[in-house]
């Protein structure tokens, strides 16, 4: 656990001294600031279903920003072999960065919790959907980052990184449409795997056993490949 612990405030020091952060963090809460205020003032919507899929969306398009550097960049500086070599195994390597950045996403969340207070304040909301929008995007986000650090871990440029787990996520954003199109059995299996359709229900205020069920078996599986990636390089 020691060990755990160094490298994870290694990983946090490493995230927020740099720019990136603050740059990603500001983005966001002036795009779902805006959202909401034209939302909540114009559109008289005391809601934040809107806003979970706009989340959603910035989740997919952020997310390769905040993992591109964190296996590619110990790659190109070499200092990966430092690591490996150091009295900690590449399980917790993995985890300590992918701690990390799920403690950005998670302050971008927490901060955006005012959005809920103002609503509050203003009306009488329904709590359900807010309680299982935040959940759903703190799912869908350890997913993001999963996949997102496990093609960082394939690479030494960041750039190729980032666009990687870019091609990915949209991918499997989008795929629904294609299966759609797809015969039995094969249209439910693509489906199934969207990240939109299992989204939605949590946006909505419905919990369901299966939704939760895919991300974290998505997140589990990624952070795997991406242990053993980091063991095979």
């Amino acid at each position: 656990m020691r060990g755990f612990a160094i490298l994870w405030l290694k990983e946090e020091r490493a995230l927020f001294s740099s720019p990136i952060a603050y740059v990603v963090m500001t983005v966001f809460l002036l795009i779902m600031g805006y959202s909401f205020s034209l939302t909540l003032f114009i559109g008289h919507a005391p809601t934040l279903v809107h806003l979970f899929f706009q989340m959603f969306v910035l989740f997919l398009l952020t997310v390769p920003i905040i993992t591109m550097r964190l296996v590619a960049e110990e790659r190109k500086l070499r200092t990966i072999e430092i690591l490996l070599t150091s009295p900690v195994t590449e399980v917790q390597i993995i985890f300590a960065k992918f701690a990390a950045s799920m403690s950005l996403l998670i302050l971008m969340l927490a901060l955006s919790s005012a959005y809920a207070i103002v609503l509050a304040v203003y009306g009488n909301p329904d709590w359900g959907p807010i309680f299982s929008g935040y959940l759903g995007l703190v799912l869908l986000g350890g997913t993001l980052v999963a996949v997102g650090l496990f093609t960082s871990s394939l690479t030494t440029n960041q750039i190729i990184a980032a666009l990687l787990s870019l091609s990915v996520f949209l991918v499997l954003w989008i795929i629904d449409d294609l299966g759609y199109l797809l015969p039995d059995p094969f249209d439910t299996l693509v489906v199934n795997l969207s990240l939109s359709i299992h989204f939605k229900p949590f946006a909505t205020g419905s919990l369901y056993l299966s939704d939760a069920a895919f991300y974290l078996t998505t997140m589990l599986l990624a952070v795997f490949l991406s242990i053993r990636a980091l063991a095979w390089r």
